[in-house]
């Protein structure tokens, strides 16, 4: 099943864990969570920037508002998949994400032949303005296996679970398959908290029985110092 929805605003907070502290958390907090009806599912990205990479340098000084945009497909698509085309901004704080759908086939018209978008919408002007502001470039695909989860009795509670985070410089197309080099240590687990509201008590006593605390983490950013900086 693939996401319909083409706006989110939440907060989101991210953690590293370890395959003991992710095996414990799995198992003490089952009875407050369930599968998101999404399913687990390899996700792929493609992000853009510019020749001078000004929107990951921009992100890596931490600004009050940020911006990227993303190609990202569930699974590994055909010319006619579905995926989405994405611009998440970021706030103090607060992440706003928001998506058109489109074939394969048109995100690659409009990316690289600059053709317009086939639909009409402020989400789409939204794109347009950015690609013509940006003139971005494809630079990264990032890809990783995903276990979503939702609370049982609160539902703007999301928790992911991303594992073996992956990239590749070549071949910067999502139908190519998922494979990459992997980015963090093998057995790391990426955690991210996604919700409108106040985290719920019985979460934020897990977090910290199990010393699990939040960091800032960002896929392309650590993707970014490791292979461009360092």
């Amino acid at each position: 099943m693939k996401p319909t929805k083409m706006t989110i605003q939440r907060v989101e907070k991210k953690y590293l864990l370890t395959k003991a502290q992710r095996d414990a958390f799995y198992e003490q907090a089952q009875s407050y969570l369930t599968m998101d009806p999404y399913g687990p599912a390899t996700i792929g990205n493609i992000y853009f920037d510019t020749d001078e990479d000004r929107l990951i340098n921009t992100s890596l000084q931490k600004p009050l508002y940020k911006e990227k945009l993303r190609l990202r497909s569930y699974g590994v698509p055909n010319d006619d998949s579905i995926v989405y085309l994405e611009i998440k901004k970021k706030c103090k704080g607060v992440v706003n994400k928001r998506r058109i759908a489109l074939t394969l086939n048109e995100a690659r018209a409009y990316i690289h032949n600059q053709r317009t978008l086939p639909q009409s919408s402020q989400i789409a002007a939204e794109i347009d303005y950015f690609m013509s502001f940006y003139q971005p470039k494809p630079k990264v695909f990032i890809a990783y296996d995903r276990v979503p989860l939702i609370g049982r009795e609160q539902n703007d509670l999301r928790l992911t679970f991303d594992e073996k985070i992956r990239r590749r410089y070549d071949h910067l197309d999502l139908s190519y398959g998922a494979e990459g080099a992997l980015l963090l240590a093998e057995g790391t687990t990426l955690l991210e908290i996604k919700v409108q509201n106040a985290y719920p008590l019985w979460l934020s006593h897990l977090l910290t029985e199990l010393k699990i605390y939040p960091i800032s983490f960002s896929k392309y950013g650590t993707v970014y110092r490791q292979d461009v900086l360092r």
